[in-house]
């Protein structure tokens, strides 16, 4: 008996049209935010046509997700359905972007990720001197934690997150969605990468703070395990499409592409335009649509391709690179600028010996834009708790415009450099100026002034003996 193995490959089919006009598929949270900041809905906003999905079923190809934003989906079928399903009417394309090709460069992709673990410790009170590099102590004392701004973290894997006691505010985690095909729990033996990521943002114990511990958050998981291709980016474009439904407001993704294990599908340098690929093109329309969209800039500076990779490369976003807490740029920090000249990375965060949080609850200092990432995306979400009136693009220019190098951005590295939350908040004051204050805040927390250090309660200036001086 001759058995017959035929292959099963990935592919994102377009369609032509979206003929049916259903509801638009937001929630409750995400129209509401639509009408807050006139944001208007689209053809995008409208759901792919059933009809032609249920056409693909009834081939017995196999549907992943589906992108409403490009009129597609990803699905599984041989080579030859992939030439009949080009054949029919309400196709527009289909485009391979999954193979049998070896793992070649997912693994060098492994082996980069250990290299930059730079070993466990004892931090004591670490953390306050990681965000004190942005300062962003300032924001917490003055009250303003993420709290109300809704955020998603996208990676690889977040091994034994639910479980962690650093995560202990557990009513913050709303739900998590997988977008992969891969058989793994989400929370099992899927990495440990995004567990750290998220634990820049939400970690908490007695010696370690993340950067937004009061922030409300979804996980999401795009990344594949045993290969690196351009499937990858579709599951990207899927999680950005998923949390604008949900109403996010701070996307942070530590995950980029540009080498793939096939070597055909490697991106040209030249596409680094932010328009020539999907995923650039949705962190646009996410960002176009009321979200602020931050993405790690790469750890590629020290290897031949040298530069940032998608989707870093899209207009609208924060793209971060990685700087240590004497505010000197990581080697590995990937270089900017665009292929059509634009400054990237756009800011930079603690990305040098980061102090993370690992999934056996041990303290750990690691290198990459991976952890820069999520901790400005913290401090966006605790910059917006603040002012929760304006739109992500008013808090985009608001840190960019915070940052050192501002006036003179550098192309290559820094772009416009550290961000200062305190002069973001304030529009330029200096810490510790009172304006504009939050006098609902019953927690006491301190200011400075010149050399003195002052108490603030319910909008009220204290010195230190308890006088009321303001």
């Amino acid at each position: 008996m001759i058995t017959l193995f035929i292959l099963l490959f990935t592919y994102f089919v377009s369609f032509i049209d979206k003929p049916e006009k259903t509801a638009p598929q937001l929630s409750e949270r995400a129209m509401e935010q639509r009408a807050k900041w006139n944001i208007p809905t689209d053809g995008m906003d409208y759901p792919v046509s059933p009809l032609y999905l249920s056409q693909l079923r009834k081939m017995d190809i196999q549907i992943y997700h589906v992108s409403r934003w490009f009129n597609g989906a990803t699905v599984e079928m041989d080579a030859a359905t992939a030439a009949k399903v080009l054949e029919l009417d309400f196709v527009k394309s289909v485009e391979m972007t999954r193979d049998d090709s070896k793992p070649i460069y997912s693994l060098r992709k492994k082996q980069r990720a250990q290299f930059m673990e730079e070993g466990e410790g004892d931090y004591g009170l670490v953390t306050d001197t990681q965000l004190d590099t942005y300062h962003l102590r300032a924001l917490h004392e003055a009250g303003y934690e993420g709290q109300g701004i809704l955020m998603a973290i996208c990676d690889g894997g977040f091994h034994n997150a639910q479980k962690m006691s650093c995560f202990r505010q557990k009513e913050l985690e709303l739900g998590h969605f997988d977008f992969t095909d891969d058989k793994d729990d989400f929370y099992g033996s899927t990495g440990t990468h995004g567990t750290m990521c998220l634990s820049a943002i939400s970690g908490l114990t007695e010696s370690y703070h993340g950067a937004a511990v009061k922030a409300p958050y979804y996980l999401m998981r795009s990344e594949e395990s045993e290969t690196e291709s351009p499937k990858e980016m579709d599951n990207l474009v899927a999680a950005l499409e998923k949390a604008d439904s949900l109403g996010v407001n701070v996307f942070s993704v530590s995950l980029g592409y540009a080498l793939f294990d096939n070597s055909a599908w490697i991106l040209p340098k030249t596409s680094l335009d932010g328009v020539s690929t999907r995923v650039s093109l949705a962190a646009v329309i996410a960002a176009r649509k009321g979200m602020l969209v931050c993405v790690a800039a790469g750890n590629e500076g020290n290897d031949e391709w040298h530069l940032i990779n998608v989707p870093a490369d899209a207009d609208s976003i924060l793209t971060v690179g990685a700087v240590g807490i004497d505010g000197q740029i990581g080697d590995f920090s990937s270089f900017g600028p665009t292929s059509d000249g634009r400054v990237k990375p756009d800011v930079c965060a603690v990305g040098v010996k980061a102090a993370l949080i690992k999934p056996n609850e041990t303290m750990v200092y690691s290198n990459g834009t991976s952890f820069a990432t999520p901790l400005l995306a913290g401090m966006a979400a605790c910059l917006w708790s603040a002012l929760p009136e304006e739109n992500a693009m008013q808090i985009r220019e608001r840190i960019i415009q915070s940052s050192d190098r501002y006036t003179t951005p550098d192309m290559y590295q820094y772009g416009y450099g550290i961000p200062n939350a305190w002069k973001a908040y304030t529009g330029g004051e200096d810490e510790g100026m009172t304006l504009p204050l939050n006098p609902t805040n019953d927690q006491p927390y301190k200011i400075i002034r010149g050399n003195q250090v002052f108490i603030v309660r319910y909008g009220h200036i204290y010195n230190l003996a308890g006088q009321c001086v303001e």
